[in-house]
């Protein structure tokens, strides 16, 4: 088995990981994070989101949060744009690059963004359209790639037929959402297999959070069937205020330290990450749920 000698690791703390935090996060707090994330040598980084602060408060502020930002030619910076509205916050934020999302369960899109998976795809047409013709990069995401929080049956065929309509629309990179943590092993390798029927297997990404603690062996499943494209959030923040019972991502750090034990490079330095860690759960008054951050709190130099 011949597995990836490099992984990009996707951040998400910024975005996924705050905005299901009841406690407000400060300007200047959220642009330390992600400084603290680019000194440790994260390279791709989910800063905001532009969509209606009614529903996602804590990201009313993205667009204070770009203008206080460094301009940095080594890291992407890049934001969630529901809709052309969204798109057009992004470009005036000077976004790097936007993330459109849709799901593989007609439920959860109707509770997330109150349409069909059809209509989510298709509101999405002017987005691509006009981040093509301002030669901005475009993400996706397909939520519930793993496993429906309403019980609809997700299989492998839906999630590859849906990644497959977001790679055609233009999307460099499709990123599968375990949104509520359901996932095992086998069911990550059965849904990547269908899916890289469907798209190039190299612009595949997957994104587990850690609910039934399968996050790591799942990405350890991607691994071994040749996905390098990793999303991850920095001590283990996040959840989805859609997804009734999904708890946080997996943490960054946890997932730093299992590629670093493989020989499998990400560029991002341990312990720098794990004292970000640290950072932004002593802003919440709280330790990390991450392994890692808590062993080696007492390790860092």
């Amino acid at each position: 088995m011949t597995l990836p000698s490099r992984v990009r690791i996707f951040e998400v703390g910024a975005r996924d990981g705050l905005q299901n935090e009841k406690q407000m996060v400060p300007v200047d707090i959220k642009v330390e994070l992600i400084e603290r994330l680019i000194d440790a040598g994260v390279g791709a980084i989910e800063t905001g989101s532009f969509v209606s602060p009614k529903w996602v408060p804590q990201m009313a502020d993205t667009a204070d949060v770009m203008a206080k930002l460094p301009v940095r030619d080594d890291v992407i910076y890049s934001v969630l744009t529901p809709n052309m509205k969204g798109y057009e916050g992004a470009m005036a934020a000077k976004a790097d690059e936007v993330e459109i999302f849709t799901a593989a369960s007609e439920l959860f899109n109707k509770r997330n963004i109150n349409c069909s998976i059809a209509e989510s795809i298709e509101r999405f047409t002017p987005v691509m359209a006009a981040a093509k013709e301002a030669g901005i990069p475009v993400r996706a995401s397909v939520s519930c790639a793993l496993g429906s929080p309403f019980g609809d049956e997700i299989t492998p065929a839906t999630v590859a037929d849906v990644a497959a309509k977001m790679y055609d629309m233009g999307c460099y990179e499709v990123s599968l959402a375990d949104t509520i943590g359901v996932g095992t092993p086998r069911r990550t390798k059965e849904v990547i297999e269908a899916v890289a029927t469907a798209i190039p297997l190299d612009v595949i990404g997957v994104h587990f959070h850690d609910t039934y603690g399968q996050a790591l062996a799942n990405y350890l499943a991607a691994l071994e069937m040749g996905v390098a494209r990793f999303d991850s959030s920095v001590a283990g923040l996040g959840g989805c205020p859609y997804a009734p019972g999904a708890t946080g991502n997996v943490a960054t750090e946890d997932v730093v330290y299992m590629l670093d034990g493989m020989g499998i490079d990400s560029s991002i330095d341990l312990k720098k990450l794990v004292r970000t860690a640290w950072f932004i759960s002593d802003f919440f008054g709280r330790a990390p749920v991450s392994s890692v951050a808590r062993a080696l709190k007492n390790k860092l130099d």
